[in-house]
């Protein structure tokens, strides 16, 4: 079942970050985007994982992503929606 516009989303959002500006990006993000649930350093392909709440598709998509591209440090994102529970 497609994801409704008015419906309310989770993602999470894989986030890379410049070299030793992962904590204070984080720290920021965690600050300025009101949405973001939790915020994780982690190892792997990714530098963190970030829990995000929204409102809608275009909430996540036109305000919350968007914010997130502005904090120093942050260089791409990847966005995963959680498929609601039936």
């Amino acid at each position: 079942m497609p994801v409704a516009m008015s419906e309310k989303i989770e993602a999470y959002v894989l986030l890379t970050a410049e070299i030793d500006k992962v904590e204070d990006a984080l720290e920021e993000i965690k600050k300025k985007v009101k949405n973001v649930k939790e915020a994780n350093a982690v190892t792997g392909p990714y530098d963190a994982i970030l829990r995000v709440e929204a409102a809608s598709l275009w909430e996540l998509t036109r305000v919350i992503l968007p914010k997130i591209f502005t904090i120093d440090g942050v260089i791409d994102t990847t966005t995963a929606i959680v498929i609601p529970k039936k």
